[in-house]
């Protein structure tokens, strides 16, 4: 198991497409690197419009996926935020508004902030209790991707 893990926070602008297109995009570069990711949803409804999303990212391709737990090596699993991470994945996509626990467990963890306040205001909380973990998270400003 890892023990560093690499925090990435990624701050979406108002104009900026949604969360879960980021969250897309980051699983299919996760992949093409050779990582298996899990995505933590916020809900089930968020899980199933990521497994939607999925089935045709990149545009008229298919970035394999599963919803809930996964064996094996499928590339991503997509979790509602209630379901716990197995530790055969090294990469987690936060979608939540909850810190991700013991994220060591993980090689890299990669925090969503949607522009929404109250979702930016969670994402602070989050920052702060991996920073309090000794991790340092780092920060990316997203106009486009």
């Amino acid at each position: 198991m890892p023990t560093e893990c690499r925090v990435d926070f990624y701050v979406l602008a108002a104009s900026a497409p949604s969360a879960g297109h980021l969250a897309c995009r980051l699983c299919l570069k996760a992949w093409e690197e050779g990582h298996l990711v899990t995505v933590l949803a916020s809900g089930e409804d968020e899980a199933r419009l990521l497994d939607e999303l999925m089935w045709d990212f990149p545009a008229g391709r298919f970035l394999p996926h599963e919803l809930g737990q996964v064996d094996g090596d499928v590339p991503v699993a997509i979790l509602s935020g209630s379901e716990l991470i197995t530790t055969t994945r090294d990469v987690v996509v936060n979608l939540t508004s909850e810190p991700v626990p013991e994220p060591a467990r993980f090689r890299r963890l990669l925090e969503i902030v949607p522009a929404d306040k109250r979702m930016r205001e969670a994402s602070r909380i989050k920052f702060r209790a991996y920073r309090n973990l000794g991790l340092e998270p780092h920060h990316h400003e997203m106009q486009t991707f």
